[in-house]
C-alpha cells in the first residue's frame, strides 16, 4: 500500500471523481439506478464523507451516517477506482472510519469493534488488503 495518500473530508468539487468512479464500478458494484441517490447523498448527507487522494487523483471514497436506530452507525458509499482496488486503498478508509466512530458519544462500542473484526477477516481471506 503506497504511504503518499490523504484521507480528506469531501468537497464538492470532488462530485465528478466519484461519480467517474461510480460508473467504473457499475455494474460490478452498483446498479445504473443508484446514481441518482449518490448524487442526492453527496448533496444532503455528505458530513461525514471522505475521499483518498493518491497523487493527485481521488482514489477511493466512503463515509458514515447515524441510523435511525440509536447509536447505530452506517458505514455508507465505500469505493474505489477499479485501477487501484486490492492496495489497501479502502481499507485504509474503513480503518480511518472506525476510528472516528469510536470517538462520537452515544455510539455502540461493539459496532465498531465489529466491523474492524470483518475487516480482519476480509484481509485474512484476501478480499480486502
Amino acid at each position: 500500500m503506497p504511504d503518499q495518500i490523504i484521507i480528506r473530508k469531501y468537497t464538492s468539487s470532488d462530485q465528478d471523481s466519484i461519480l467517474e468512479m461510480l460508473r467504473l464500478n457499475t455494474p460490478a458494484y452498483f446498479a445504473p439506478e443508484e446514481k441518482g441517490d449518490l448524487i442526492n447523498y453527496l448533496n444532503n448527507h455528505s458530513e461525514n464523507y471522505f475521499v483518498v487522494e493518491y497523487g493527485k487523483a481521488v482514489v477511493s471514497c466512503g463515509g458514515f451516517n447515524y441510523s435511525d436506530e440509536k447509536g447505530v452507525i452506517r458505514i455508507s458509499w465505500d469505493m474505489v477506482d477499479p485501477q487501484y482496488q486490492g492496495m489497501g486503498f479502502g481499507s485504509r478508509l474503513t480503518e480511518f472510519r472506525i476510528e472516528m466512530i469510536k470517538q462520537l458519544p452515544n455510539v455502540k462500542k461493539d459496532l465498531c469493534q465489529n466491523i474492524a473484526t470483518c475487516l480482519q477477516v476480509l484481509r485474512t481471506i484476501r478480499i480486502c488488503t
